[in-house]
């Protein structure tokens, strides 16, 4: 047998890093809280309606195929995706409009709300397009332990162009005035990110994944990844052991001998740690072990939380697309409150995904299966079931003012996730839902590393470290961090 390799957490970055792991000939155990793998992309299934829990936006169709590829499968072996066109709808304060799929579509849309947008759009994604090549091709994939590794003729030549210590917002008002344009190209920050004028205008790269890449939908829903990937695991011999929780380890000489759980002690030769970064390092690991301390985290800038309800209804709406977002509110006011006050919001941009719109799999027939979010600041623990009663209320109100349609009277199936079921459920810092925010001094090698510098054979993948927040980066992160744990070991060996 080989080198027993531990991974903590089965989300996308922990199956993705087991199954290179067992690619590398370790054998190789997923340790799981939970009933079933996925981590925050679990499946909520009650009275006949099927929620995706967390991540519901497929962008970033190469990085999946990249991903299946390196096992010599293709996606279409494990799930099936339908094209979403439009790819999704905004519902402003007097009527919404469709955000068609393709760059000829979305140029005619910009150009009849402000001339010259067109050509302006060309220029915008040739942009965008060079910096999500550049990315993928010399920056996400690096482990970010040092400053070197982006030592890149390449990348100092396209330093400029990657608009590194420009700001989002500063790099979109160049191109564009009209306010919804603007609104449009800034909500994938908005949303994952930081806010808008803090973070590098590099990160407009997810303009190109929006726009060029197009939003998608795998047949199920988001867990027909989760899925796939847990099927190609276990055909790998990675084995996976749920409802177990991990307590501690067994340290001796700056190593981890074993992993201690609350039914099993497990050996290890190498430890990812797929749960929450700042969990396994603050709670599990004596202090002397510990990378960073309590001050260096608690100074960290986090992206948003969410407070997100899951919703049956007895009906089937009409005027509702697969994805739905509420930009009739002040969009700076929210940003604001989410980034800067910290506060709750007081009148929320917000977003609903109607899955059963595209897939009659996920809600009994004649219903419709709901998902609502709203952003919000990390930290912010008083959500008791006023407050969410508050907010639900709230929202579902101006979606009914939008579409023509009541809704309130055709609940059949609800519930609620907010910042401190995060912590209850991921162990998550302050609750956040996405990681840490994407601002220039928490990019590449200035994020928490991905491996640990007390303990010779524990590592970290995730949305806390490299690259960052977002389904892709997860897959992504997977791998960086098991061929690090693969190089670093046969050194010592």
């Amino acid at each position: 047998m080989g080198k027993k390799a531990i991974i903590i957490g089965s989300g996308f970055s922990g199956m993705s890093s087991a199954s290179f792991m067992a690619k590398a000939g370790y054998d190789v155990t997923v340790i799981e809280k939970h009933s079933m793998p996925g981590g925050r992309a679990r499946r909520l299934s009650k009275s006949g309606f099927h929620f995706d829990m967390g991540p519901s936006w497929y962008w970033m169709p190469d990085v999946f195929e990249r991903y299946f590829a390196a096992f010599g499968k293709n996606v279409c072996d494990y799930y099936s995706l339908s094209l979403l066109d439009p790819s999704y709808r905004v519902f402003w304060n007097d009527h919404y409009d469709d955000i068609p799929h393709g760059v000829e579509n979305l140029k005619r849309l910009f150009e009849q709300w402000e001339p010259g947008a067109a050509k302006n759009l060309e220029k915008f994604l040739d942009e965008a397009s060079f910096k999500y090549r550049m990315g993928m091709q010399k920056m996400v994939y690096k482990p970010g332990l040092r400053l070197t590794e982006f030592a890149d003729r390449e990348v100092m030549k396209g330093m400029m162009q990657l608009d590194m210590f420009t700001s989002v917002r500063t790099h979109i008002s160049k191109f564009f005035k009209h306010p919804a344009i603007r609104q449009l190209l800034e909500f994938p920050i908005l949303f994952l990110g930081a806010h808008p004028e803090n973070t590098p205008a590099l990160y407009t790269l997810m303009n190109h994944a929006d726009i060029n890449g197009g939003t998608w939908y795998p047949q199920g829903g988001m867990y027909s990844v989760v899925d796939g990937m847990h099927k190609l695991a276990k055909e790998l011999g990675v084995r996976f052991f749920f409802n177990e929780h991990v307590t501690g380890f067994e340290i001796s000489n700056s190593r981890i001998n074993s992993v201690l759980t609350d039914l099993n002690d497990y050996h290890a030769d190498v430890v990812i740690g797929s749960a929450d970064y700042h969990f396994i390092e603050q709670k599990l690991l004596p202090a002397r072990y510990r990378s960073y301390s309590s001050a260096w985290w608690q100074r960290r800038k986090l992206a948003p939380s969410c407070l997100i309800y899951y919703v049956g209804l007895d009906k089937k709406l009409n005027n509702i697309r697969h994805h739905n977002l509420f930009f009739d509110a002040p969009f700076e006011t929210h940003s604001t409150e989410i980034y800067k006050t910290r506060s709750w919001p007081t009148d929320p941009l917000f977003y609903v995904c109607a899955s059963s719109v595209t897939d009659a799999s996920v809600a009994p027939p004649g219903c419709e299966n709901l998902f609502f979010l709203v952003p919000i600041s990390a930290g912010l623990f008083d959500d008791d079931e006023w407050l969410r009663e508050h907010y639900f209320d709230m929202i579902v109100k101006r979606l009914e003012k939008h579409t023509g349609e009541k809704i309130s009277g055709n609940i059949i199936y609800k519930e609620s996730f907010a910042t401190s079921d995060f912590v209850n459920e991921y162990h998550s810092f302050n609750g956040n839902a996405y990681g840490l925010a994407n601002t220039l001094n928490q990019t590449a090698f200035l994020k928490p590393k991905c491996k640990s510098s007390k303990i010779s054979n524990l590592y970290y993948t995730g949305q806390l470290t490299v690259p960052g927040p977002g389904v892709p980066p997860s897959l992504i992160s997977g791998e960086v961090v098991a061929g690090v744990a693969h190089r670093y070991q046969n050194e010592q060996s």
